[in-house]
């Protein structure tokens, strides 16, 4: 069975319900305020080289008003205690982000521009996350145009020969080549990148997270 038969005999499965409800919450959080968008983008800080799930058990701890008031020892003593990689780093980031605190007036301001332009922006300028992770926090924010090519995605693209190799270190140029298989492989599937992300993650990890 192909990459393609596999995903569209997920879609078919109790997995469908599961990557709905994903979509369906994160949909949501288009419409939700700022603050709640600075939390996901710290989110997305911590689960840069690191576990989403810490990060999620952090998330839940911290809450928008610790992300934006606790100080650099505080957040390095909570990431450290639940045993996340990179804590002292990690704190570090977090609190430079507060420079984008007002993220949201940002990215309604571009994103006239394409989602790919919002993401090259944050990738640019957000201290703490790249291409995959801005384009990991356009998605749990409501925009669902763009690859997250972390290490699962990309391993699936080779074992099933989409991609010859998965490149290390993945450059920008690397990026948007693999970018352009997968989300040509999206529309082969009439889903949308992001649809298409939750059930290839599932297939490596069995779990749909965010």
């Amino acid at each position: 069975m192909d990459l393609k038969q596999k995903i569209l005999a997920l879609k078919k499965s109790k997995v469908r319900e599961v990557v709905s409800k994903r979509l369906k919450e994160f949909g949501e959080k288009n419409s939700a305020g700022n603050n709640e968008w600075f939390s996901e983008l710290c989110f997305c800080i911590l689960t840069a080289n690191s576990k989403a799930k810490t990060a999620i058990i952090i998330q839940n701890e911290l809450g928008c008003k610790g992300f934006l008031e606790k100080s650099q020892d505080e957040l390095s003593k909570i990431i450290s205690r639940n045993k996340h990689r990179f804590s002292n780093m990690k704190s570090k980031y977090l609190v430079k982000a507060r420079e984008y605190k007002d993220i949201q007036p940002i990215i309604r301001g571009l994103i006239f521009k394409g989602q790919k332009e919002v993401r090259n922006h944050l990738a640019d300028n957000v201290t703490g996350i790249g291409l995959k992770e801005a384009s990991h926090f356009l998605r749990n924010i409501g925009f669902f145009e763009l690859a997250i090519l972390d290490r699962h995605i990309l391993a699936l693209l080779k074992e099933h020969g989409y991609i010859d190799e998965i490149p290390k270190p993945v450059t920008k140029k690397k990026y948007f080549e693999i970018e352009n298989v997968f989300q040509s492989l999206a529309k082969e599937l009439g889903m949308s990148s992001a649809e298409l992300d939750l059930y290839m993650w599932y297939m490596r990890t069995g779990e749909v997270l965010k």
